[in-house]
């Protein structure tokens, strides 16, 4: 049965309320525990029992951290560069252009100078290079240094990996591995085919802070100390957990609960700047990462110069931090141009296609592929479907995926690569990227397509809006959301609570930019709630709610608190919205 009888809301979306086990669960959680209803319907949802309730709610590193040395190659990895520590030999970091890369790079720079050590970093340009290590570059570093380090990437690199022949290389990364591995010293993955797969959710920048919770082992054992403050790199850990739309499971939930306090403390130069420029006027949380931050540190791996993102983190500058943050603002405003005429022109073809099918695809001529991921998560969230988009260039097309929950897209591309459908590709679950010959261009995304609707890809419409329960604008506070973020953090595999808002008066709405709309809603019991609906009007909400001619609605959203000239207020991000029967 459909949550306050909604079939298809405003957006076209059946309502989808608890169901009677998470109820019961929620209720037995109120009487043992005494929490708030709104925050055992979270926790219920989540499947945490009672007597775990309070652990949950305080997740403690020391308690969810994973032994580093359960992960295949860690000990060889941390034991190697633990010796050019120790005897100050050159090494090299090797990262991808995104904030994974960058963070991770950062990670391991910011501890290497503290001890010392300067590494040389080296990211490749995204339209030259491409992703990943190749020949030319691990020659190069190889010959002036003794040690390579590829994060977040180096998994499927055998060839660029084998030319670096004159250096030990170590490979830090969390992508899907192959059938085989490259000759690399190590290959820290949690996404290697011979891993359990327990430590799955790991970013790249989780994996290398492992690595070095593992040399801090290694060293004590040995009596050489105990090495840099860990604790004080977890900010950079939380943005590339919370970027790379990491799930917020396991040890990923304390790494980015701590991570957030420790940027809280606004110690890292780069992090500050980008703060500032960002207009961040509130304690940082994983909206800030995922939305404001993540994609200024992406701006120059996108369109600008690949490494400026990994800079401005490492950096202990406050005016170089202050420069390259300006700079990646304006780059990102550049980006948001670009990617808005290549979503125009992609949603169009695909609409032409069809949205219905298991693959939502679009391919165009000279589209910046620095923004095809993005424009890519687009098409996925229209459709509800796994999207590619692909920037083709001469005789060839650079493209980037993203997939729906319950479709594996990297292990899909990485067969398509494996039958020679592709020049190369590969990924995880949730995202991918790939290089395709322009007249294998068809071909290659209908097996594709053929693939994902294996996996379920394509089956339904519009996705169910699932909600946690009802509440009233009378009922919420401030404190009522405080209590809820303890539930927290909220992301990628641990999606915010939404909730119902039943029968609400529209006092005042106002469009707000291009797309956006303000409202001011009222309850019968004179309650009183503001609300935003981000790009309201590229859909049905904008138009129906702004013109609502005195019309009651059900509101649906996620509750949240917002901070201005230091006042909070509670306030509705608005998800959807339909007529109510007494309206």
């Amino acid at each position: 049965m459909a949550f306050l009888g909604v079939e298809q809301s405003l957006t076209g979306r059946r309502w989808i309320g608890p169901d009677i086990e998470t109820e019961r669960a929620s209720d037995a959680m109120v009487q043992t525990t005494g929490l708030p209803r709104a925050v055992c319907q979270v926790l219920a949802r989540r499947g945490v029992p009672a007597p775990e309730a309070d652990s949950f709610l305080k997740p403690q590193l020391r308690d969810l951290l994973p032994d580093p040395r359960s992960l295949r190659d860690m000990q060889k990895a941390a034991a190697r560069f633990l010796v050019a520590v120790q005897r100050r030999q050159r090494i090299a970091v090797f990262a991808d252009y995104d904030v994974d890369g960058g963070s991770s790079a950062a990670l391991l720079i910011s501890w290497l100078r503290d001890m010392g050590l300067n590494a040389t970093l080296y990211i490749p340009d995204r339209i030259d290079e491409g992703y990943g290590p190749n020949v030319p570059a691990m020659r190069q570093l190889a010959d002036g240094h003794d040690l390579i380090v590829c994060v977040d990437c180096g998994t499927l690199s055998h060839d660029p990996i084998a030319a670096a022949a004159d250096a030990d290389v170590i490979v830090l990364d969390h992508h899907l591995g192959g059938e085989t591995l490259p000759c690399a010293l190590a290959v820290v993955n949690p996404n290697r085919q011979d891993e359990s797969g327990d430590l799955h959710y790991l970013c790249a920048a989780g994996v290398v802070f492992l690595m070095l919770v593992e040399v801090r082992r290694q060293m004590r054992e040995t009596g050489g100390g105990t090495g840099p403050d860990l604790m004080a790199l977890l900010d950079l850990v939380a943005l590339a957990t919370v970027a790379d739309v990491a799930p917020l499971i396991g040890a990923n939930r304390a790494l980015v609960r701590q991570g957030l306090t420790v940027m809280g403390r606004r110690a890292r130069p780069g992090l500050v700047a980008l703060a500032d420029v960002s207009r961040m006027d509130a304690a940082p949380n994983t909206y800030h990462l995922g939305f404001l931050l993540g994609p200024r540190v992406n701006a120059g791996g996108r369109i600008g110069k690949a490494d400026m993102g990994a800079r401005l983190l490492s950096t202990d500058s406050m005016a170089e931090a202050e420069a390259l943050a300006e700079r990646l603002d304006a780059l990102n405003t550049e980006r948001r141009d670009i990617e808005a005429a290549v979503r125009a022109a992609a949603m169009a073809q695909a609409e032409a296609r069809g949205l219905d099918a298991p693959l939502v695809w679009a391919a165009g001529e000279g589209w910046h592929p620095g923004v095809v991921g993005i424009v890519a998560s687009r098409l996925k969230e229209a459709a509800n479907r796994p999207a590619i988009v692909i920037g083709l260039e001469g005789d060839e097309g650079k493209g980037s995926g993203r997939s729906v929950a319950g479709v594996d897209l990297g292990a899909a591309i990485q067969r398509l690569a494996s039958d020679g459908l592709l020049i190369k590709g590969g990924g995880h679950k949730m995202a991918a990227g790939l290089t395709v010959a322009r007249d294998q261009l068809e071909p290659a995304m209908q097996r594709l397509s053929e693939l994902l609707a294996k996996q379920g890809a394509g089956q339904g419409g519009p996705a169910d809006l699932k909600l946690d329960g009802a509440l009233l604008p009378s009922a919420t506070n401030v404190g009522l959301i405080e209590d809820i973020e303890r539930a927290g953090p909220f992301g990628a595999g641990a999606p915010a609570p939404r909730y119902a808002m039943p029968d609400l008066q529209i006092r005042h709405a106002r469009r707000v930019g291009e797309s956006h709309l303000k409202l001011s809603l009222a309850d019968d019991m004179g309650g009183k709630l503001d609300a935003i609906a981000f790009g309201a009007f590229d859909t049905a909400l904008g138009p129906r709610l702004s013109e609502h001619g005195g019309a009651r609605f059900h509101m649906a959203g996620r509750l949240e608190i917002n901070s201005w000239n230091g006042r909070q207020t509670v306030q509705l991000r608005l998800d959807d919205a339909a007529a109510s029967s007494t309206g």
